[in-house]
């Protein structure tokens, strides 16, 4: 037993990169790692309970790459201004301050080898899908968790039972190294151990813009770093509200994007739960980049709608939304394997006009082409992905499919096998020629791996030998608020509240709860 603890101690340290990291099933090892229940992964402390407060990664999988001889790309922090940054250890004390601090990275080989076994599902093409399999899991008493050390996975432990219909994976790895930050200085390096709290009083120079802070530079559980800021949540507003729809957009359709990006901050505040932090930064979660872009008028629809989500049954609603539906909206289980979300609806969005001619359900091809070819009356008809055409070659096509780990082959065709209610593509099947096997690409993971499509939204026909045209409608998964939709809303002199009811049907505008406000007492 004292052997167990042991190795179970080691691997609770935010232990990152690996040296002599290699897959193997696990009767080959020894008898008493085979008894021990492996964990899944590095573990990493939890990040605090969301609330007024978010951990955001501004960058992700630092290190990654770190082999004896090289170092992965250094990390350059810069401050925004003349005051100093510094550089804190877990205990709170300083350990560097300076106008630019840089960090390269370092194999440190481990005093006792550790073990992490798991079964993995996936790659999967979203959040989404892959939560909706976690929850299968978790529903037979599995602890399960969504992962994403490049694509979305699920991890389980190795005694999980087998999911029917579902094709996993078992693997073990073998750690025989960490990978520490390198705090590089004129008379040389001096190596770490994390998490790092940074403080730049005035902020920090990040991709063009500037960031305010706090940060941390911490392990995550896949062998690298991640650097996160700890931003209150309605500044995180400020840095998403301008980028997901536009600083100029329509006061309305300005305070409806502030609801739903705060709603859907707080409603997906667990997906990266397993690295230690809330939400990313890139359009995996909400873009989130410099709130000094926010203008006077993000600024007073963030003020205006403060404190205020969208509710069903008492909980922040999946908020999710998309830059327009091309006409008709679409259901949450068009866009991903998930359950269906009770507020969202398929429904075309525009005027009476424009709805009257649009019979539901939408599953035919010939349905959705004389929809493709109407704009009058629709709502957000003037952006420029409302409707658009694309060519893919056969060697385009295989092209992709490689990139997607589905082999080279050459495509001969390509059918819509299934459709939805909104007439979106549910499963676009792919023959191959020679040998090879079909390939059936299926809700989410058809824009994943098809990525010059704007949407799911589409007909299909041979344009000339092996050349396919795609022409459709939409810029997004179509579902939840459009944005375009809303913009045109406000432009007609609909409230935000109108806007929301209207894509959101069902669902109820309250404040954040006491208990979410209270949860950023809880962050350090």
């Amino acid at each position: 037993m004292s052997g167990a603890r042991s190795l179970a101690h080691l691997l609770v340290l935010p232990v990152v990169a690996t040296l002599g990291c290699r897959a193997q099933d696990l009767r080959t090892l020894p008898p008493d790692v085979q008894a021990l229940a492996l964990p899944t992964h590095r573990s990493v402390p939890a990040p605090p309970v969301a609330g007024q407060v978010l951990w955001v990664s501004l960058a992700d999988h630092l290190g990654r790459g770190t082999v004896p001889q090289r170092s992965a790309p250094l990390l350059t922090l810069i401050s925004a201004d003349q005051a100093p940054i510094q550089l804190l250890d877990r205990n709170g004390s300083v350990v560097a301050d300076g106008q630019t601090l840089r960090f390269s990275w370092r194999l440190v080989p481990l005093e006792t080898p550790g073990t992490v076994g798991r079964r993995v599902i996936g790659p999967l093409a979203s959040f989404e899908s892959a939560e909706r399999l976690a929850k299968r899991w978790r529903d037979q008493g599995v602890e399960a968790k969504v992962a994403h050390p490049d694509e979305w996975e699920v991890w389980a432990p190795l005694d999980a039972p087998d999911l029917p219909g579902v094709p996993l994976r078992d693997v073990t790895f073998a750690i025989a190294a960490e990978v520490r930050p390198v705090l590089e200085g004129p008379e040389g390096g001096r190596t770490l151990q994390g998490p790092l709290q940074v403080q730049a009083p005035g902020g920090l120079r990040w991709k063009g813009g500037v960031m305010r802070g706090p940060f941390r530079l911490q392990a995550d559980a896949y062998g690298s770093w991640t650097l996160l800021e700890q931003v209150p949540l309605e500044r995180y507003l400020e840095g998403v509200v301008p980028h997901e729809i536009g600083a100029g957009s329509p006061a309305a359709a300005l305070q409806a994007q502030a609801v739903l990006a705060r709603t859907w901050a707080l409603a997906n505040s667990h997906r990266f739960s397993i690295d230690g932090y809330h939400l990313c930064s890139d359009t995996q979660c909400q873009v989130y980049s410099d709130p000094r872009q926010a203008s006077v008028t993000v600024r007073e629809a963030i003020r205006a709608t403060s404190g205020e989500v969208l509710r069903w049954e008492g909980q922040p609603i999946h908020a999710v939304y998309h830059a327009t539906n091309g006409g008709i909206s679409a259901s949450a289980e068009e866009a991903w394997a998930m359950d269906p979300l009770p507020y969202v609806r398929v429904q075309p969005d525009g005027s009476q006009a424009w709805q009257e001619p649009t019979v539901l359900p939408l599953q035919s091809s010939e349905g959705v082409k004389a929809l493709l070819q109407r704009r009058d009356g629709a709502y957000g008809a003037g952006h420029p992905r409302f409707r658009w055409t694309r060519n893919y070659s056969a060697g385009q096509l295989a092209q992709a499919l490689a990139a997607a780990g589905k082999g080279n082959a050459l495509p001969i065709k390509v059918s819509v096998q299934a459709r939805g209610p909104s007439g979106r593509v549910l499963a676009l099947a792919i023959e191959r020629d020679g040998d090879a096997s079909s390939v059936v690409l299926r809700l989410d993971a058809i824009r994943r791996t098809l990525r010059r499509l704007p949407s799911t939204l589409f007909v299909l026909q041979p344009q000339t030998p092996g050349v396919w045209q795609f022409q459709g409608g939409g810029f997004g998964h179509g579902v939840g608020l459009s944005q375009a939709g809303a913009i045109d809303l406000a432009s007609r002199g609909w409230t935000a509240q109108r806007i929301l009811q209207h894509y959101y049907p069902g669902a109820r505008l309250e404040p954040v709860s006491p208990a979410e406000a209270a949860a950023s007492d809880q962050s350090p």
